[in-house]
């Protein structure tokens, strides 16, 4: 019946192109592969493909099994992985995943004593993921995700390790720099500089433009924060960020942060994980380093 190579073959004939590619990467030959899912297909009286000229479509059953398979066997890899450093004496990995972009920063400062405090714990971070954030959680791609905005599922467990506010960013000689807060109707003479994110998960938009109705001039994307920075620096534009990161760089850049509205926009950072994941120490140990953290 159904095995773990039928999944492997189905999920690599999909990303491969073809079952000689497909074969190749699995290691074994392309009739040996063939014979395997015909003998699958006859067993469960369905088809999992079906072939239009020189290509193979997946027949609806194909296409629940290919989601089967994106699910299944990255559970199957992680369970392997750390059986073995297990076997090892290891202690394991912790993939960290990031719906934040200003964040590394602060990543930074909380994995360095982390490695210290756990030297038997690789960490790795991943920004791209292939169902996203809450897909690459229960994918099992990542251990942690750090996000702005949780997205509550069940499974899936949700810990806030720090508030902050986010800010206008403008340049000490801008008009605005000396305003007591900001006002929607500021900037829609303004340039506004943001990471490649949707604009619906943009706090700037759906916190405080949108809901005035009001749009900038322009919306223009940086990816990283340094160059976003020096733009607003030099008058090319304004941004949205984390107080605490604008602080960090107004020794090094004519910036100043600025009050998005009277009260502020208050924010935090989650550190998102599996429920099934929160007895695990190292785990465990990185949320608690997280949540102590300050800025």
């Amino acid at each position: 019946m159904l095995e773990r190579i039928h999944l492997s073959i189905v999920q690599q004939v999909e990303r491969q192109g073809s079952l000689t590619a497909a074969a190749n990467v699995l290691h074994v030959t392309q009739s040996a592969l063939s014979h395997s899912m015909k003998k699958l297909e006859q067993q469960l009286g369905i088809e999992i493909w079906r072939r239009e000229g020189r290509s193979l479509q997946l027949t609806q059953a194909g296409q629940y099994l290919l989601a089967v398979a994106n699910r299944v066997l990255p559970q199957l890899d992680l369970a392997e992985e750390r059986l073995h450093q297990f076997s090892l004496g290891e202690r394991g990995s912790l993939r960290i995943g990031m719906e934040c972009h200003p964040c590394y920063q602060w990543l930074l400062k909380i994995v360095s004593p982390y490695l210290s405090a756990w030297p038997d714990v690789d960490v790795d971070v991943k920004q791209k993921f292939q169902f996203g954030g809450l897909g690459a959680l229960f994918g099992y791609e990542i251990d942690l995700l750090v996000t702005p905005d949780p997205l509550y599922r069940p499974g899936l467990k949700f810990e806030p390790v720090f508030d902050y506010e986010q800010v206008l960013v403008v340049a000490k000689n801008h008009a605005l720099a000396n305003v007591a807060y900001v006002k929607p109707q500021h900037l829609t003479r303004e340039v506004l500089i943001s990471y490649p994110v949707d604009v619906e998960r943009l706090d700037i938009y759906n916190q405080f433009l949108l809901p005035a109705g009001i749009a900038p001039k322009r919306h223009k994307t940086i990816e990283t924060t340094d160059i976003m920075l020096q733009m607003v620096a030099s008058g090319r534009g304004v941004t949205a960020l984390p107080r605490w990161l604008v602080e960090e760089y107004a020794n090094k850049l004519d910036v100043v942060p600025l009050r998005l509205g009277p009260r502020g926009i208050a924010k935090q950072i989650f550190l998102g994980l599996r429920e099934t994941d929160t007895t695990i120490d190292y785990v465990q140990a990185f949320v608690e380093l997280a949540r102590g953290s300050s800025f």
